[in-house]
């Protein structure tokens, strides 16, 4: 069977035949426009206060966060300053039986008042020296926090 052009031409629709928009009521009169509009306006309200909502709920997760680093932070710094002292504490143990052990050590070779004269202005030598780079460190971390007018009227 051969297939003709008139077989494959779609014939005209019927005059009571209606269209697609018509059976869904997809036609859009002025009301329903003004009411799309209205639902459009109260989803970007509805939007904008669930923005504010996702706000707020960042801002108390971000305070909680930092409250908590801050403790973690200040628990730290309490065990620094603890074991610092006491590390401080034991140094100082050990330079007292460093400074006996040198008096002792020192005595045989030019008396008792002799070693403890020795020992005595060696560690005053080391703190002397100690003392002035302290003080430098101090003048330039004050030269570098002074501002530049500061500077001027001082210089």
């Amino acid at each position: 069977m051969q297939v003709r052009d008139e077989d494959l031409t779609v014939p005209p629709p019927a005059q009571d035949t209606k269209l697609a928009s018509e059976l869904t009521g997809d036609e859009t009169s002025p009301a329903a426009a003004s009411d799309d509009v209205a639902a459009a306006r109260g989803s970007l309200f509805d939007d904008v206060e669930a923005l504010i909502d996702d706000a707020r709920t960042y801002v108390d997760a971000e305070l909680s966060y930092q409250k908590t680093r801050a403790s973690f932070v200040g628990n730290r710094v309490k065990k620094t300053i603890a074991f610092g002292i006491v590390a401080a504490f034991f140094a100082v143990l050990a330079t007292i039986g460093l400074t006996v052990g040198l008096i002792i050590a020192l005595t045989p070779l030019v008396t008792a008042w002799g070693a403890t004269a020795i020992v005595v202005l060696a560690w005053l030598l080391v703190a002397y020296l100690l003392a002035r780079k302290a003080g430098n460190a101090w003048g330039e971390a004050s030269t570098a926090m002074s501002s530049p007018s500061e500077e001027k009227i001082n210089g």
